[in-house]
């Protein structure tokens, strides 16, 4: 994930956990600070209770992974993801879905439509 893409200073966080709302569920916790960006930065935070280092980066390095996979989608505003007690034992998919879900709660994601796609039936 590119430098520009990362909240990366402790004032833009205090500032996202300060001022943004913030939204759960079972897997993740979603803070979120509107910005006058072109796309969306995130941070990342996995509690060493989720595990040992190994752990935890692959945690990061799925995550990171979806939300590049869906950047697309994704509004152009600060947030800062942090995973919750069960995370470890999800697969890629699990991880997705869990993550895109919260993205949806909070308002961030927005789904592609299908162009060129049409299901009326001319009865």
């Amino acid at each position: 994930m590119k430098k520009s893409y990362r909240v990366k200073r402790e004032k833009d966080f205090s500032a996202i956990f300060k001022q943004g709302q913030n939204i759960a569920n079972r897997k993740f916790v979603l803070y979120h600070l509107e910005t006058e960006q072109k796309h969306f930065r995130v941070g990342l935070s996995v509690s060493k209770k989720l595990g040992n280092a190994v752990v935890r980066n692959q945690i990061k390095r799925l995550m990171r992974h979806v939300l590049i996979t869906h950047r697309q989608q994704i509004k152009a505003e600060d947030f800062v993801l942090i995973a919750r007690k069960g995370v470890e034992d999800l697969n890629y998919h699990e991880i997705e879905k869990n993550l895109l879900h919260v993205l949806k709660l909070a308002n961030l994601y927005e789904e592609e439509q299908e162009e060129g796609r049409d299901f009326e039936t001319n009865d």
